[in-house]
């Protein structure tokens, strides 16, 4: 049965059994809700009855949203009751842009981020060194230069360079990502198994920095990374098959935990491979994923041109899995100046930054999407790649009648010429952007783009919402924590750790921002009959929170925490300090 069919069915339940606008006063235990909440603010999303105190779920689904006492009929022996005691309920988060298999990874490798300076992670590497056998790579994530209390010396581009790192590890191979995920830095061991020399040209797309002598730093720049990709591959393929697949699943589980303890009952994953999907669908069938995960494809145009019309599937495995989109990089990022800008970098004026990809491919791509009916998503960060982007949009979606009507997205569209901020709202466009990057990013964007270009087209939300467009929200982990509250706060606010606010003429309201992490991704992923409001007859997936994030102060905003978190009317995250159910 469809999700719009459930839909009706659910709503003429209601009409016929129900008193206006809730529940059924049967007495039978078959009646009764399997899960009621009540007791708080209920903010539904839904204009028809955007508010309530009490909602109740049957199957896992909504069948009763009203007062306290309207609801009350259908608590049976069986019910499960959550008393609200005054706290918020909304509809589930769903995260609009993530890497699901990344947040478990980032959990198992060494965790850079929180490290202040170059010499710190030079000492985190040496401290894993002296710990693991020699030739075992050292992995770590999260480091950001433009984040360290002192720049690095020597530097180059404002990077380090190796030497001190390949001396606390002779060793052992090390690769450290970028927070973006679009750079890393690798030692000499690294190197040398990669084959990674003074004379090694730079791949279409990347770049390998080098110093004034011409030696390579360790920098590697977006598809650079892949020499290296490539070298850690042959290592892991050392190891067994049933000790990279546990590995691998716990790895799922670990972001599955994490996910959930965020409030998040929908997760946007952009961007797996097929042999990852492979991972995933089997353990959604055998129970072990608790989030929805709405999922990218991203591989080579050849598998997928074999492989799209088998894996499409919406809404499987009791709905925790649907494929039908296709994600693709046309360029890098801003903090690694590897996003493609039509001028150049203020602060690196040689440089326009970088096309990762062939605008010709990612054109093949969006043929391919219309023939097999999958979404569009690609990743745009710099003013020429959403250019460019939009263009090979406008010429495919152009080819087909219902072209308006087939939610194409844009990953991220950071920085925007002023001319393309109309264009998405006139070919039905979604941005799919994070609002943390926003306040993240801020302290360097000025130095990369310079102030006019930073001003008219850096991290625009209000004029792309002014403009029509439907804007989606999320956070990018594990590039930022998988925490909808952080990035919400950036998106009402775009208030910065010192103070300063970026632009703040671009903020969203509340109930705007709150919509960009609810209906409007349900509806990016054609999932709006089933989830994003909290109505009769769809998905009872609910984030409950311990205050109103609609209406307290302003800087209480970050403070806000998850008590629940329930997916098809299943408690799947409790707060420890949280109160029980009756």
């Amino acid at each position: 049965m469809t999700a719009r069919r459930l839909l009706s069915v659910a709503a003429l339940f209601a009409a016929l059994v129900a008193l206006p606008g809730c529940a059924r006063r049967g007495e039978k235990d078959a009646d009764s809700a399997d899960l009621v909440l009540r007791g708080g603010k209920v903010v539904t999303l839904d204009p028809a009855r955007p508010a309530a105190t009490a909602l109740a779920s049957r199957g896992g689904r909504i069948v009763a949203v009203g007062s306290d006492d309207e609801v009350a009929a259908l608590i049976g022996p069986r019910t499960r009751v959550l008393e609200l005691a005054g706290r918020l309920a909304i509809p589930g988060f769903i995260e609009g842009h993530a890497h699901f298999a990344g947040i478990g990874q980032a959990e198992t490798t060494l965790a850079l981020a929180p490290l202040a300076s170059w010499d710190e992670i030079v000492a985190a590497v040496a401290a894993a060194a002296r710990q693991r056998p020699a030739g075992e790579w050292i992995v770590g994530r999260g480091w950001h230069q433009e984040k360290w209390s002192a720049p690095p010396a020597p530097a180059v581009e404002g990077f380090p360079v190796h030497d001190a790192l390949s001396a606390v590890s002779p060793d052992h191979p090390v690769f450290l990502l970028h927070a973006s995920g679009h750079a890393a830095f690798v030692n000499a061991r690294a190197m040398e198994l990669a084959g990674i020399a003074a004379a090694t040209p730079d791949p279409p797309g990347g770049e390998i920095l080098r110093g004034a002598d011409g030696r390579p730093t360790g920098l590697l720049r977006e598809t650079a990374e892949e020499l290296v990709f490539a070298a850690l591959a042959r290592a892991e393929a050392g190891r067994g098959a049933a000790e990279r697949t546990a590995e691998a699943e716990r790895q799922l589980e670990l972001a599955d935990r994490a996910v959930l303890a965020r409030g998040i009952t929908s997760f946007h994953d952009a961007g797996v491979s097929y042999a990852e999907l492979d991972r995933l669908a089997a353990m959604a069938d055998t129970g072990r994923l608790g989030v929805r995960l709405w999922v990218m494809v991203r591989d080579t145009v050849a598998n997928h041109a074999a492989n799209l019309h088998r894996y499409r599937r919406v809404g499987e495995r009791a709905g925790k899995l649907t494929v039908r989109a296709i994600k693709v990089s046309i360029d890098g990022a801003l903090g690694s100046r590897g996003a493609w800008l039509l001028e150049p970098y203020a602060d690196l004026p040689g440089s326009t930054g970088l096309a990762t990809t062939d605008p010709a491919e990612v054109r093949e791509l969006a043929r391919l999407a219309l023939e097999q009916d999958y979404q569009l998503c690609v990743h745009a960060i710099g003013d020429r790649a959403n250019r460019e982007t939009l263009d090979i949009f406008t010429e495919a979606l152009g080819s087909v009648p219902d072209g308006r009507q087939r939610r194409w997205r844009i990953e991220h569209a950071q920085h925007l010429n002023p001319a393309e901020i109309p264009r998405f709202a006139e070919l039905g466009v979604v941005a799919a952007m994070q609002g943390i990057h926003c306040t993240s990013d801020a302290p360097y964007v000025v130095a990369r783009l310079g102030e006019r270009r930073a001003e008219e087209g850096a991290y625009v939300w209000r004029k792309l919402a002014d403009a029509g467009a439907v804007i989606v929200n999320g956070t990018d982990a594990p590039v930022e924590p998988v925490d909808p509250i952080a990035s919400f706060y950036a998106t009402v606010t775009r208030q910065l750790a010192d103070g300063t606010r970026f632009y703040p003429d671009q903020a969203l309201s509340r109930e705007e921002a709150l919509a960009t992490y609810t209906k409007n991704a349900a509806w990016a992923a054609f999932e709006e009959n089933d989830k994003g409001t909290l109505e009769l007859g769809k998905l009872a997936d609910i984030t409950v929170l311990d205050r109103d994030l609609l209406t307290i102060p302003e800087d209480e905003i970050p403070a806000t925490r998850v008590v629940w978190t329930i997916v098809g009317g299943e408690v799947l995250h409790e707060a420890p300090a949280g109160p029980a159910a009756l």
